[in-house]
């Protein structure tokens, strides 16, 4: 018998004796003797280990008869979204009833709609509005604010355009977060917002803007605002955390606002001056792809972002989206 046993079976022993003493004392002093021995053993303490969740992959394919991505020129928000979706293989392909939906702008800044440092609000509704004709079980408009949660979703217009098209606004609280798994290189582990963790499909409603660091803010980079903590500790190494998010949020479906364009400044923004309208809607599956279509707006060269190398070298999407099939139209 090893002495380590030896020693095992005398630690069980000394405490039986000591419990059987204690209990000539009674109950009480039992349970205060006990507490002393606990308090002044050296075994470990036992908690419960905290969970870590994990994203879904909320990919859909709606079959190899349908373009991957679909820009859309037009005038009319809800006329493009709508138009580029159908391209694709319309909402049903991508949400079924009794879906759980969260749909996801970027709603970052306390700005008005015109400063274009928020998506458009009437890209965020012609977005619920279609999903809505899917009947699902409920819709929900989230993202994680940088400034004021309240005053960004209010002055943006995200919040009322989003209640009137029939979903419900959700702004997380700072226990609405859960550790989770992201597997990055960078980012291993992070807090998330739950209700990315319980959702069915997730759409992906960014808009296009300049970044003064990453270049540009888009589709991948959009997905900071799942993240709960201090995210901004991120941008030291900016390019791997975007890639390390693009891997882990795969969503059912992207909308890239296009409208009006924040040109540089961004992503904050704040003059007029540095907006253009562009009137452009990028619908697809590939964000490797829109991204890449949306830095040509911004005159950035996608070949020279590290974000998109990195994304294409872990085969998340491509960044000759002229290689992919795609349509384009008017309407």
């Amino acid at each position: 018998m090893t002495s380590k046993i030896k020693e095992t079976q005398k630690e069980i022993l000394n405490r039986r004796q000591f419990l059987n003493r204690m209990g000539a004392l009674g109950a009480g002093a039992v349970g205060a003797s006990a507490l002393t021995w606990a308090m002044y053993s050296d075994d470990p303490v036992l908690h419960t280990p905290e969970k870590i969740y994990t994203l879904p992959d909320f990919r859909v394919d709606p079959g190899a008869n349908y373009p991957k991505m679909v820009i859309a020129h037009g005038a009319d928000p809800d006329v493009m979204v709508k138009a580029a979706v159908e391209r694709l293989g319309g909402i049903e392909k991508f949400i079924r009833p009794g879906d759980k939906v969260v749909i996801k702008p970027n709603v970052a800044w306390d700005r008005l709609p015109e400063q274009a440092a928020n998506t458009n609000p009437l890209v965020v509704s012609a977005v619920v509005k279609l999903v809505v004709s899917a009947r699902p079980s409920s819709i929900t408009v989230t993202d994680v604010s940088l400034n004021d949660p309240y005053r960004s979703f209010s002055r943006s217009g995200i919040e009322e355009a989003s209640i009137k098209a029939g979903a419900k606004v959700w702004i997380p609280g700072d226990n609405d977060f859960k550790v989770t798994n992201l597997n990055g290189s960078l980012l291993k582990k992070w807090l998330v917002s739950r209700a990315f963790l319980s959702a069915d499909k997730v759409i992906n409603v960014p808009i296009i803007k300049h970044h003064s660091l990453s270049k540009c803010t888009l589709a991948q980079k959009n997905w900071y605002g799942i993240l709960g903590g201090r995210r901004n500790q991120l941008h030291q190494d900016i390019h791997t955390s975007i890639a390390d998010l693009a891997q882990a949020m795969r969503p059912t479906l992207t909308v890239m606002d296009g409208t009006r364009v924040l040109m540089t400044n961004g992503p904050t923004g704040g003059s007029l001056n540095d907006v253009e309208a562009h009137n452009t809607i990028i619908a697809g599956l590939d964000e490797v792809a829109i991204d890449a279509y949306s830095m040509s707006i911004l005159g950035v060269n996608p070949d020279e972002v590290k974000f998109m190398a990195m994304s294409q070298k872990r085969g998340l999407g491509v960044i000759d989206w002229k290689s992919i099939r795609h349509d384009e139209l008017s309407v």
